[in-house]
């Protein structure tokens, strides 16, 4: 079985559950090293870890609370102790928060726990890495379809998504010159604990395929799938893209 990622070392934020732990597992059968990043889910990263394990894959469990700077320094550090000689080959900033807060609702207390998490820890993480970064790296992040299209209440989360499209592009022009290709994955709605919220009933699992060409819901192998072929040798030219994976949203 061909495992293109073979030798390869990852890095994958939020992978303890839900579309992290896809893309984890995903790169990890492809062959890579992943080092699985978690806050407070030491139980699912452990557990993924084992997963990866007995499947004849190499994985390891990195804990670190994305919201604070110190947390994020010391995973960095961590990062670098474990490579040791080695290089970073792919990063995935896949690590996000997703709250709802109408205008007039909200302190600025939860618009800063959005950003510290949704945009200054990828930032903070790829910077103190960057030089950790093979010649060949690819720096993933996770968007979102709300950077584009507006709903009810997600302003602030629309915002940090709507920065992490733009921090693509600047990346990948910055990294260029070294080979490193950096390109976001925008998902639309996917079946995870954290879209509970709006896909919780029957209606609005109806409502939400009736908004796409593709009539499911999506699911987090979907995700998985389209990270692969952007980690993968495939995607050599690709570079400043945020690829739509929601299904045809709004088509």
């Amino acid at each position: 079985m061909s495992q293109p990622l073979a030798n390869k070392t990852a890095l994958v934020t939020g992978a303890s559950r839900g579309i992290g732990r896809a893309i984890a597992k995903r790169l990890a059968s492809d062959g890579a090293h992943v080092f699985v990043h978690y806050n407070r889910s030491s139980k699912d990263a452990d557990e993924l870890v084992a997963e990866v394990q007995q499947a004849g894959g190499s994985a390891e469990a990195v804990a670190a609370n994305l919201e604070d700077v110190e947390s994020v320094n010391r995973l960095i550090t961590d990062i670098k102790a474990k490579l040791g000689n080695r290089k970073l080959d792919i990063l995935i900033n896949n690590a996000g928060i997703f709250e709802a807060h109408a205008l007039g609702e909200s302190d600025a207390s939860a618009l800063d726990r959005l950003l510290a998490v949704n945009v200054r820890a990828p930032y903070q993480l790829t910077s103190g890495l960057v030089d950790q970064l093979s010649s060949d790296a690819r720096v993933l992040f996770t968007s979102s379809v709300a950077a584009k299209s507006a709903f009810p209440g997600l302003g602030a989360y629309g915002l940090t998504k709507g920065a992490i499209d733009t921090m693509t592009r600047y990346l990948a022009a910055e990294l260029g010159e070294r080979g490193i290709r950096v390109n976001a994955i925008a998902p639309g709605a996917i079946d995870t604990d954290m879209a509970s919220d709006f896909l919780g009933t029957e209606e609005s699992r109806e409502w939400v395929k009736s908004t796409q060409a593709l009539k499911r819901i999506g699911q987090t192998d979907d995700i998985a799938r389209v990270a692969g072929f952007l980690t993968g040798p495939d995607s050599g030219w690709v570079t400043g893209q945020v690829i739509d994976a929601s299904g045809g949203y709004r088509l």
